[in-house]
């Protein structure tokens, strides 16, 4: 017999009604979000960042594609990795089949990551995907656009991720998990480890997103968003939010997509 609440189909049509009704009040404003992300201010960018892709080096202009607009999506495959982080992973298990939809709307997309293209052109063969995906070659991009921290900062506490200051992170950080790191996350050594790496290499790189911009012949940045800003990309999640028991999660469950039942 189970322990959750029943009731008749009317009392659950009641209480639907009810819910949708706060449904229908988030939409709206994620609607008004989504025109308040459009109305930040662009900043010019003038580095010359370059990337090394299937198409050989370029610019960050190249990675437009001849389009308006460029996503791209910062995936946690820092050089010391054996294998992209399964959470950046999970998320990009979506990224092929909406690539082409977005290619047709005047917008390019691109994974982008600090370890050597072989690195992850070996990754991606692995998983299957298609989308584009370019190396950073461990330049500035990904430290300009706070994804990447160096090991000072992460003793001393001046890493700014998220748009707020981090705590030092105590010694010795293997082995730890972020709650006992930081605090306020889930355990990481987990993950840490499907990757090949230790807690401090691993979290020293970062997830995000970020929107850029193409305007006579200028790209500007437009957008980035950290952490749980990603969750709206996270496909599994969206779908686990609406399923009986929600996310109903206990420690790490998430693996790579080819990891799945091994021992």
């Amino acid at each position: 017999m189970t322990a959750h609440a029943t009731g008749t189909r009317d009392e659950w049509l009641a209480a639907r009604l009810d819910l949708l009704q706060e449904e229908k009040e988030l939409t709206r404003r994620s609607d008004e979000l989504a025109l308040r992300r459009q109305a930040l201010p662009w900043v010019r960018i003038d580095k010359d960042y370059r990337f090394d892709t299937e198409d050989g080096n370029v610019s960050l202009k190249d990675l437009f594609g001849g389009r308006s607009q460029l996503l791209v999506y910062h995936f946690m495959f820092g050089p010391d990795y054996k294998a992209g982080c399964p959470s950046c992973s999970s998320i990009a298990d979506g990224f092929n089949g909406i690539v082409v939809h977005l290619e047709n709307h005047d917008v390019a997309f691109s994974a982008i990551s600090r370890a050597p293209l072989a690195k992850l052109q070996a990754f991606k063969q692995r998983m299957g995907w298609t989308f584009p995906w370019a190396s950073s070659n461990d330049g500035d991009f990904n430290r300009d656009f706070s994804v990447w921290f160096t090991e000072e900062e992460q003793r001393k506490g001046t890493i700014e991720y998220n748009f707020r200051r981090e705590p030092p992170a105590p010694e010795p950080l293997a082995g730890k998990t972020v709650q006992e790191w930081r605090g306020d996350e889930g355990p990481v050594a987990q993950i840490a480890a499907m990757t090949g790496t230790d807690v401090p290499t691993y979290t020293r790189d970062r997830p995000g997103v970020s929107a850029f911009a193409l305007d006579d012949g200028i790209v500007y940045h437009t957008y980035s968003s950290y952490a749980r800003g990603l969750d709206g990309l996270w496909g599994v999640y969206q779908w686990l939010d609406r399923a009986p028991l929600g996310r109903n999660e206990q420690g790490v469950w998430w693996r790579h997509r080819d990891a799945y039942g091994r021992s």
